[in-house]
This record gives structure tokens, sequence and C-alpha cells, in this order.
């Protein structure tokens, strides 16, 4: 009978632990990333009452003979498999699919979890909001941009941080020029960028005399205007529609009564050969004398007394040519300032070539340079349709100043596509599709708002439209991360039979992928629990039921011995 009550007694106990573990797995359904627990019972050791004995030649062999003293709790075990992933919505919410857990820092040493339920502190640091533990950081994401403390591997979301402008420096150009489209053939006009007024903002006329101009100033007259004895130069340089430089007439001399008049008959007599120069409306136009392909443009420049502005750069607000294809995007300046940059691919008199031409830049442009403005010789393929280049002699990219910094030009550099390949402009039957679809330029920004990729990064949505990498998180990885210590609050410590934790990216090294604004569920399964519940009830009152009948056997024994 005492083997029975004994029994009986590790039974109660075994039951009640598997009772306790299943209610807590029940308490924690909707405990975000709790992984649940199992118990697992082994057999007590018992007592030998017979030995085995081995067979002889006139009996066989006995086995041993042996009385359990009941059951005891064998193991239990973390299920640390994956549980279901919903979304939140919020955007530090952030949950696990796949191996790793998250990296904490309470101060003093890193914790793990799979409660990804993130916040940002007063400070920036991105946090546990329950606990305040910093979420830690792997890589150099972020600090070349300043977002990011070298050296400190906790993670700063930089709500504070400007991000600085960055001027535009290429420009990728893709699509197709049509290699039988026809339109009708043009005549080139090019208008100074650079409207004239006087008196306040009256339009320039022929009759105006240049130092009247609202545009000129420092002459040594109280209103400006030039003295009997004062001079200024203009020097004019630029193309002829066939693509040869000016050769005469590249200066005239501005007096206190030269007009405009006098300079457009200057242009017209001593430098165009196959244009005319004109006004309209306050602005300077050149007009080819014929229509078709033409390279005609002009720049020109002012020194001497008082100050000119004379046109920054010419506008081409016709280009000649019998097949025109026009592209503009938004660039950025140095400052971050946005300027529209408008150009033509016009096809020249060369077969399945082409150039690009810039046509305007809107706001404060100080200058485009002739020599600068037009890439010449973009050719095709004639069989395959394929981009073949330009000339060794040409290069693919433009020039300009802008007002805030004419000492520095900006160079754009055109990515048309791959040599030989089909990446970038084509030339191909049909209509001409070619746009100029990027650049690398933006404005300066502050953070708006931020969201995590898959691979765990933080990418930063700014004011100016541009998204940046702001930090990558990291993710510990364990040989055994069933042999991780609970600390409470979803935290994890590792023992002495996990492994130390090998610090990784998500999605490389064995990590899982990580997945914005949602969060990882309880694995405890509500079902698999409720049968747990009626198993280890049954146990339990069948081990009751054991120690109830051996005192009643007993109390039969005591009756008798009466």
């Amino acid at each position: 009978m005492t083997y029975a009550l004994s029994s009986g007694v590790t039974g109660l106990q075994a039951h009640q632990t598997m009772l306790d573990v299943a209610g807590n797995n029940l308490a924690n359904v909707n405990t975000t990333a709790f992984k649940s627990s199992r118990v697992g019972f082994a057999e007590l050791l018992g007592q030998t009452l017979q030995q085995g004995s081995r067979p002889t030649d006139q009996i066989g062999g006995t086995n041993p003979q042996k009385i359990g003293s009941g059951v005891g709790i064998k193991s239990i075990s973390p299920n640390m498999g994956q549980g279901g992933i919903v979304n939140t919505g919020n955007s530090f919410d952030v949950a696990i699919d796949g191996q790793g857990y998250f990296v904490v820092n309470d101060g003093n040493k890193n914790l793990y979890t799979r409660a990804g339920s993130f916040a940002v502190d007063e400070d920036g640091h991105l946090v546990d909001p329950a606990t305040g533990f910093l979420v830690q950081r792997i890589g150099v994401v972020g600090e070349t941009d300043g977002f990011q403390a070298v050296g400190d591997s906790s993670i700063t979301v930089p709500y504070d941080v400007s991000l600085p402008a960055q001027l535009t420096s290429s420009v990728t150009v893709t699509g197709n020029l049509s290699a039988d489209e026809t339109s009708e053939i043009q005549t080139q006009v090019s208008t100074s960028a650079q409207a004239y007024s006087y008196s306040g903002g009256s339009t320039a006329v022929l009759a105006t005399e240049i130092d009247q101009l609202d545009q000129f100033t420092g002459g040594s007259q109280p209103d400006g205007q030039l003295g009997a004895a004062e001079t200024g130069t203009i020097t004019i340089g630029g193309y002829h529609p066939d693509g040869t430089a000016f050769t005469t007439g590249l200066t005239f001399t501005v007096t206190d009564t030269t007009t405009f008049d006098d300079l457009i008959t200057h242009l017209n007599t001593n430098v165009l050969t196959d244009a005319t120069a004109s006004m309209a409306n306050g602005r300077i136009r050149i007009t080819d004398n014929t229509t078709g392909y033409s390279q005609s443009d002009i720049s020109m420049s002012y020194s001497g007394t008082g100050t000119f502005e004379a046109p920054p750069y010419f506008e081409l607000t016709t280009v000649g040519g019998d097949s025109v294809k026009n592209v503009n995007i938004g660039i950025y300046d140095s400052q971050g300032g946005k300027h529209v940059l408008s150009a033509a691919f016009v096809k020249t008199d060369t077969v399945n070539t082409w150039d690009l031409v810039i046509t305007s830049v809107t706001g404060g442009v100080e200058g485009i340079d002739p020599d600068e403005r037009r890439i010449n010789g973009v050719s095709f393929d004639p069989q395959s349709g394929a981009f073949t280049g330009i000339p060794t002699t040409e290069t693919s990219e433009f020039t300009m100043t802008f007002s805030h910094d004419p000492a520095t030009p900006q160079t754009i550099a055109i990515d048309l596509g791959t040599v030989g390949g089909f990446d970038g402009v084509t030339q191909f039957a049909g209509s001409s599709t070619a746009v100029a679809r990027e650049q690398d330029g933006f404005g300066a920004g502050s953070l708006t708002s931020v969201s995590i990729d898959k691979g765990g990064v933080l990418v930063g949505a700014f004011s100016n439209g541009t998204k940046r990498d702001i930090a990558t998180m990291a993710l510990g990885l364990f040989n055994n991360d069933s042999g991780l210590l609970g600390v409470g609050g979803g935290y994890f410590v590792p023992s002495a039979n996990s492994g130390d934790p090998v610090l990784s990216e998500a999605m490389a090294g064995g990590a899982g992928s990580t997945v914005g604004g949602a969060l990882e569920k309880s694995n405890a399964d509500v079902a698999t629990e409720f049968v747990t519940l009626i198993q280890a009830q049954n146990g339990y009152q069948a081990n009751a039921r054991t120690i109830r009948v051996a005192n009643e056997v007993l109390q039969e024994l005591a009756n008798l011995i009466r």
C-alpha cells in the first residue's frame, strides 16, 4: 500500500504541474510573441523485488521483478515555433518571420525578444516603451548620413536631423527615338533667357538705350547710366547653324547712347550669316534663315563700366529639324533649389544619329556655355536599333552655373544606356517615347515617416520626397534557442546550453525576414491547451482515486486487526 500511496502523490504533483503549465499557456494566449511550454513525464526509479536470472540446463531464465514508485517531471520544454503574424498598422511594430530575436540593451547587457512592439523616445532612440530598453543595430547603415552615431549600436530615429540637399549629378534617359516618324520641318529660333525692361518694368524695344535698362546698374550718372566717357564691352560667342563657330564681330562696345537697335544691327551685320537677330517682347531673338537641323547658338557676357545682365544663355524656343522629341525633368542645384531642365532630341542630317540639346532651364541660371549644352552624335545601329554610343570627341554631359554660386559649374552626366544594349535609348520604328526617367538630386528635407523592410532596415521618408536607409536592426541567432532562459517581459538571456548569440541582419546567416507594421502572436493554441487541461484533470482524478482506494484498503486492514 505504501507504493500506491506514494505513487498517487507523485501523480498528483506531476499532473498539478501539467495543469499549471497549461494554465500559464492559456493565460498568455494573447501575449505578443509568447512561447508556450509543454510538460514531459518520466517514471521514477522503482524498487527491484527480484533480480533476473540466467537460463540453466534444467530451467529457463527469469525476468527481474520491480515495482514503480510513481511519476516525475522529466522536462518542461518551451515551444519556440513561429506564432502567427498580424498587421497592426503601427510603423514601429515589427515581427520576425523565421529564426532570430530582436536585440535590446538595458544599459548593462543585451537581452533578446520576439516581441517587436517598439516606439521612439524623447531622445529619438528606438526603444521598447514598456521598459525603455534600447533596440540595437548592426552594420554601418545610417552613419554616413549622420543618422547614427559611430560606435553606438543603439538605433536613433533622426526626426531632429535634416537631410542636406544633394545636387543633381546624373540624369537617366530611356525610351525610343522613332526611326521613321517625321513631322513638319521647323526653323530653329533662339530667344534670350533674360527679358529686358526699362523705367521700372516697361518692355524694352529697339530704341531703348542699354544703359537705361532696369538690368543695367553702376554707371556714374545719378540714375546709374553711363557717363559720356564710360564704356562697356559685350563679348559674343556661339555657332552658326552648320556648327561652325562665330569668327567675326565677337565684341560690341556699349556707350551712353547705344541702343538695342545698335546691338541687333551689329549681330546681323558682323556676326550672323545664316540667321537673323530681332527683338520680341523685350527679348533678343535669333531666327535661322532656313528650316531643318541646326546647331545655331549664341552667348553674351558684359565687362567694363557698370553691370549689365547679359543673357545667361539663349533658350531654344523652337528646335530646328524634321524630327524632335522633347524631354524634361526636375533637377537640383547645390543648395537644393529645384529647376526644370528641358532638352530635346533632334534628328541630324546623318542617318541614325541624333543630338541631345538643352532647350531651357528654369530659375536662377547664371549661364550655359554653348560648348556644354549639346551632346552631338547619339547614334544607333541601323539594323538592331541599339544605342551605339557617341563620338569619342564628345562627352555625354551638360554643364551650367546657377546664380547662388556662379564660380562653380554644375556638371550633369546624361546616362543614355549601355552601348550595344537596349536598357537606355533605342531607335525603332513607331513613336518616339524617350523620357528623362530619373535623377539623383534632391532638396533639403526632414524625416516624416519610417517603415521597416524585410531586411530589417528602417527606411525613412523625407519631406523632399526622397527615401534613405536609417539603420539595420540586429537579430540574435542561437544554436539552441530552446535553451534560452526566460527572464520575464518576453525577454530571454543566453544560458549554458543555448550557445552564445550570433548577431546578423534579417534574411542573412539563417535569420528570418522582418515584417514591418505587424506583431507576432502567441503560439499557444487554445484547443490544444483545453485538451491538455482535460488530460491533466483526468490524470489528477485517477491518482486521487488511487490514494483513496489505498486508504480504504488500509482502513479495512486496520479493522481486521481490531
